[in-house]
């Protein structure tokens, strides 16, 4: 890895046309997660393109088998060389996550902070990931020059350290890319947001588009600050009288910085279980970012520590069944347990999709005794994103000509554009993945100029949805299978079988007509209507049974199974 600093290189060659300015986003816009935004600049025949983020969601119940779900970068490959670089604003999984996975193709420097950086080291040698990606870490406040942009990181305060926005200059011109921010008076473990460099961005005058987070445009006011949080853990920390385990977000820094100096304060050491939450704290000392906090314990100090003498920093705040807090939940952690009157602190949020996952945890611990403390309990959790009163203030500062909302569902970009055209902002632009605005010179709208769509990591293959069969994982998930196979002579006479196995299909003891039965039962009907003379046609002999097995069970079910009949010739 090599630090960048400020330098000169040559502009691209001007070709035929007008240079332009334009963002195209991949991912990240009409749904939450899978960030991924363009930035070209050049005449419509030859542009240059820079990419920021590159990011994941987390396959569901709806996606069997899939762990992550991120942007097809097929238009990129199009563009092959005329992509110069990706500029990472932080290191969440929904921004940095898929680098490794989509990025060594492209042969391409990767600008980041330090944290980033370490952060993409450290999951390519947990994940033992062969592929990798030159690295180029970046000083926020310092601008530096990838192609034809010249891109100046400026710090945010985020729910992870060293996140920042992006000023993105080009001839044609100029950009800020927010990143996810907030306005957080006093944040812990990231710096302030650099609320000086916003005022000197917007006061000298020259055209600006704003590029902007708008997870939070449906919430009035401010996002509260962390130290809040801070103050709330303490108490609880203080006051309860036996054990304590907190689960939080493992990249939030200022979280696990504000649970170690509660625990200091009230006399307890902290025990450290999940890789994560060890990861995170590895590289936070190795930067320098957790000076003055006590070392965590391994799991190991845990059985022999007092119980009103420990605090327990738990991966596992989404409800991943192998996660640290749910082995406590169900008892099957080697090392570590909660008993009768200990506590248990979700500082975190579910994520939409996890809530059945945390509550069942939430559950078991209740079943053991345990008091549970959520967010809807106390205020131990705050968004790393921005209210309305903090976009209306980040607009003052920069007096945009342009907004375009970004990071968010449908709703909350609708409301973050209605909220922007309230705030007197003369061109709003709303847009979803695959649309093209140009920027600079001029403003105009390209509705789904590019074709947009998503890849999964389907266990160590990364995949479309179609190459994935999926959707066969959710029928066989919704209906079984059911297989027959039998074997026939070269006169159609039947020489074995028909054999079945049936999976996923009910079985009831006091059946008396089970679907075993039903589905054997088929399948002799339609061999003996079926010409013995035209069973050597295998292909045509398997659909006619398939087909009557298919709806018998239906028939006798209300579901459909899969059917597979394999007929063989001897």
């Amino acid at each position: 890895m090599t630090e960048t600093r400020s330098r000169k290189y040559p502009m691209a060659k001007k070709q035929s046309g007008q240079d332009e300015m334009v963002f195209l986003p991949l991912g990240g816009v009409g749904e939450i997660g899978m960030n991924m935004g363009l930035y070209g600049f050049g005449p419509v025949d030859d542009r240059k393109w820079l990419v920021v983020d590159c990011g994941v969601s987390f396959g569901g119940p709806e996606l069997p088998g899939i762990e992550l779900v991120m942007p097809d970068p097929s238009f990129l490959e199009e563009e092959g060389d005329n992509v110069v670089g990706l500029v990472l604003t932080h290191a969440h999984e929904d921004h940095y996550g898929a680098i490794l996975d989509i990025w060594p193709a492209f042969d391409k420097p990767v600008f980041a902070g330090r944290f980033g950086a370490a952060m993409l080291k450290a999951k390519r040698i947990s994940n033992n990931i062969e592929d990798d990606v030159e690295v180029q870490i970046f000083t926020p406040g310092i601008p530096f020059q990838v192609g034809p942009f010249k891109v100046e990181p400026i710090e945010v305060s985020h729910s992870i350290p060293e996140s920042n926005a992006l000023l993105i200059e080009t001839p044609a011109g100029r950009v800020i890319h927010t990143g996810d921010w907030k306005i957080d008076p006093s944040p812990i473990g990231t710096a302030p947001t650099n609320i000086k460099r916003f005022k000197e961005i917007g006061s000298d005058g020259k055209p600006l588009a704003l590029i902007c987070d708008s997870t939070n445009a449906m919430k009035e006011g401010d996002s509260p600050s962390e130290t809040e949080v801070g103050v709330n853990l303490e108490r609880l920390i203080a006051t309860a009288k036996n054990r304590v385990a907190v689960t939080i977000f493992a990249s939030n820094l200022g979280r696990m910085i504000s649970i170690a100096r509660a625990a200091a304060k009230a006399a307890r050491q902290v025990v450290a279980a999940g890789r994560a939450v060890h990861r995170i704290a590895g590289i936070a000392r190795e930067l320098g970012l957790m000076e003055g906090v006590p070392e965590f314990l391994d799991q190991d100090a845990y059985g022999y520590l007092p119980r009103d003498k420990v605090v327990l920093i738990a991966t596992g705040s989404q409800g991943e069944s192998r996660a640290a807090m749910a082995r406590i939940a169900d008892g099957s952690h080697p090392v570590i347990d909660l008993s009768p009157g200990d506590m248990a602190i979700f500082s975190s949020w579910a994520i939409p999709g996890n809530e059945k996952a945390v509550l069942d945890i939430q559950n078991k611990l209740v079943d053991k005794g345990v008091e549970i403390v959520t967010g809807r309990d106390e205020m131990i959790h705050v968004s790393g994103h921005p209210r309305r009163h903090e976009l209306a203030q980040l607009y003052d500062w920069l007096k945009p000509d342009i907004l375009v909302p970004v990071h968010g569902e449908p709703m909350h970009l609708e409301a973050h554009a209605a909220f922007a055209r309230e705030k007197g902002i003369k061109t709003v632009v709303s847009i979803r993945n695959g649309d093209m605005v140009q920027l600079f010179p001029n403003t105009k709208h390209h509705r789904g100029e590019v074709r947009t769509g998503v890849l999964y990591l389907d266990g160590n293959l990364l995949c479309t949805p179609e190459e994935s069969n999926v959707r066969d994982r959710r029928r066989l998930a919704f209906g079984g299978v059911a297989i027959v196979s039998l074997v026939v002579n070269g006169r159609g006479q039947i020489v074995s079988g028909p054999e079945f196995d049936l999976d996923g299909l009910p079985d009831l003891a006091d059946d008396d007509d089970p679907l075993s039965a039903v589905a054997h039962s088929a399948a002799r009907g339609a061999i003996k209507s079926f010409p013995e003379k035209r069973r050597t046609d295998t292909g045509r002999f398997a659909e006619a049974i398939r087909r009557a097995v298919r709806s018998e069970l239906n028939a006798a079910w209300g579901r459909k199974p899969i059917v597979k009949v394999f007929v063989h010739k001897v």
